[in-house]
């Protein structure tokens, strides 16, 4: 892991992700990129004349020079830091910087949502894990010094969705976790019986693993009312540090409708939580 990418407000929260990116730097020796997203209209800085082309530069310096404040931590010391400052508007842009500075994981932080505002608008947090192509790590509270030792990975066994098993799990192999891979079975609709879902679990290893399957690789099956639930009940249980899911990056009514498992838990989940795009 050479390059992460953290997308700053100089808020709290994205102080939490900062503080966690700089964990994993010193453990990969990576590099980290840090972002600012002002979300200034692009008619301000096309009116060279302005009084709002003034202002938009203003904005500009001022962004730049509380990245000297924001970045004075200890913990920062001895870690190559880049510093950005974009004009995106839209948080699904983040995904452009990632794939133009070669990020290997996006940190980001967040303070979660909930109620009528994640419906109709949902939040920064969401929009980055819907779009983003490379792995997103969503930081909810401060921790002084972040380790993957035992991660939760809520995952259906299917065949299709094999990509971003193996994804997942080659990203995890780096870290040399304990990995419990976990089916929730839900009463209603696509209800299995505990044989059933052993069967698919399976058969689903024998293929992603060619018959191997590696030893810190664990496969369970849990019931519960929901696959949030069940995936975060699961994870307290085994004390987990970290949960991961693979998330379809829906967009639009279809989002909406079916929702998505990733998205849900990156917002609402008190654990770290990694997502994965497939």
């Amino acid at each position: 892991m050479k390059k992460i990418l953290v997308p700053v407000d100089f808020s709290e929260h994205s102080e939490y992700a900062l503080e966690v990116a700089a964990s994993l730097a010193k453990q990969w020796k990576s590099e980290i990129v840090v972002l600012h997203m002002m979300g200034l209209s692009e008619a301000v800085f096309t009116k060279d004349d302005s009084q709002e082309f003034m202002e938009a530069q203003f904005y500009m310096k001022l962004a730049k020079k509380r990245f000297t404040d924001f970045l004075k931590k200890p913990y920062l010391e001895g870690i190559k830091i880049s510093e950005t400052v974009q004009n995106y508007k839209i948080f699904s842009e983040i995904n452009n910087v990632a794939k133009e500075q070669n990020i290997d994981l996006i940190v980001m932080g967040s303070h979660g949502a909930g109620g009528l505002s994640e419906i109709f608008v949902g939040s920064n947090t969401e929009k980055v894990v819907r779009s983003a192509e490379v792995p997103v790590l969503v930081i909810k509270n401060r921790i002084a010094d972040f380790q993957m030792k035992k991660v939760v990975f809520g995952f259906d066994f299917r065949i299709e969705s094999l990509p971003a098993y193996q994804k997942a799990i080659s990203f995890l192999a780096s870290f040399n976790v304990e990995t419990h891979v976990v089916y929730v079975n839900r009463t209603g609709i696509n209800f299995m019986s505990s044989s059933e879902i052993q069967e698919q679990i399976n058969t689903f290893l024998r293929v992603a693993h060619h018959n191997d399957v590696p030893s810190h690789v664990h496969a369970h099956q849990r019931a519960d009312y929901t696959i949030e639930s069940g995936i975060y009940n699961y994870a307290k249980e085994v004390h987990a540090d970290t949960i991961v899911v693979a998330t379809h990056g829906r967009s639009g009514l279809a989002h909406f409708f079916k929702g998505s498992i990733g998205e849900d838990l990156a917002n609402h989940a008190s654990l770290p939580v990694i997502t994965f795009k497939f």
